[in-house]
């Protein structure tokens, strides 16, 4: 059994790509690992957020991963903010961690070459607290899109520096990236991946959407003009992206789908497209509804934060007392 950690955003309800592309293989690692999930809401605040709508995020992100599948009883599901040793590790982290590999992250260059407005030192930072949020648990996995590889490097990087300084004491994650599903794109610009920050309500499927929302999106999704079901990223970006959403909801491989649709219109394909995410989405949904305002989530939570706090306090230890931090008492 190895430990798996992983964290998601508070920042708007989930996509039908973050469900198939993460969220429905949390559910299946959780009965063969011991796994961690994490909201982490202090990475949400490197960027302005509205406090009320934060905390409603919150909550919406708890609720979904619970309505997807992750059993409590099985996982551990944790807001990041309820367990103080992430921050502290967090800042023992950057003490090792070097300005210039912060400041050639990505997603720190993208974000703050843009100039529009000042970007918070937190952005800098963040790959640190990120390294603490996943190094508490003595991760072995970190299941991850292509655009966090760059951040898990730097915490395997860091893990080990850390470990070369002071003490062996930190294990060193590897990376999971899905094959099947781990970039789902948008309906709209199939050559950019899905996402909830898309300024086109069309481009993305949120997890939340209805059947009639969902129906209508599928229908508008962009293909081309061809007329032929067949599996071609270069050629064909549209149909490949919704027969890669099908198989995925369905468990058919791309190949039958490009059987059965042969001699098929576009019409019928997206028709089915549509009743595959209705199936998978709704009951989701419907759970996701009693769950919201219950008090069975806050217990989940309080349990979780509770396990969770438990854990990384040991580690939180061991790490203060290999850089030398706090006070040896004397003995009497």
């Amino acid at each position: 059994m190895k430990t798996i950690f992983s964290g998601i955003q508070p920042s708007g309800t989930l996509t039908l790509g973050n469900y198939l592309g993460a969220m429905k293989h949390f559910v299946d690692m959780q009965d063969e690992h011991d796994c961690y999930f994490c909201i982490v809401d202090e990475h949400a605040i490197t960027v302005p957020q509205d406090r009320l709508q934060l905390r409603e995020n919150i909550r919406s992100l708890a609720a979904l991963y619970l309505a997807a599948g992750i059993d409590p009883n099985k996982s551990t599901l944790f807001i990041q903010s309820e367990v103080a040793a992430h921050t502290q590790l967090g800042w023992m982290l950057q003490c090792v961690s070097y300005i210039g590999e912060l400041e050639r992250m990505t997603q720190f260059k993208d974000k703050s070459s843009k100039g529009k407005e000042a970007v918070s030192s937190g952005l800098l930072t963040y790959p640190p607290l990120m390294a603490a949020d996943i190094l508490l648990y003595k991760t072995d996995l970190v299941p991850v899109g292509e655009d966090q590889k760059q951040h898990l490097e730097l915490t395997r990087n860091l893990a080990q520096r850390f470990n070369n300084k002071y003490n062996d004491i930190f294990t060193v994650p590897e990376v999971s990236i899905p094959k099947t599903g781990a970039r789902i794109m948008s309906l709209q610009d199939p050559t950019k991946k899905m996402s909830k920050s898309d300024t086109n309500q069309k481009a993305f499927i949120s997890m939340l959407d209805d059947d009639k929302k969902i129906e209508k999106k599928i229908k508008s999704a962009v293909t081309d003009s061809e007329g032929i079901v067949k599996y071609d990223k270069e050629k064909k970006a549209g149909i490949s992206n919704l027969l890669t959403i099908q198989s995925i909801c369905t468990g058919r491989t791309i190949e039958e789908l490009e059987n059965h649709y042969d001699g098929k219109g576009y019409g019928e394909f997206k028709q089915d497209v549509a009743s595959a995410v209705i199936g998978v989405l709704k009951p989701i949904r419907e759970r996701y509804e009693e769950l919201i305002g219950s008090e069975e989530l806050d217990d989940v939570l309080d349990s979780g934060a509770e396990r969770a706090n438990m854990q990384a306090d040991k580690m939180l230890k061991k790490a203060k007392k290999a850089m030398g931090l706090g006070r040896v008492k004397k003995k009497k």
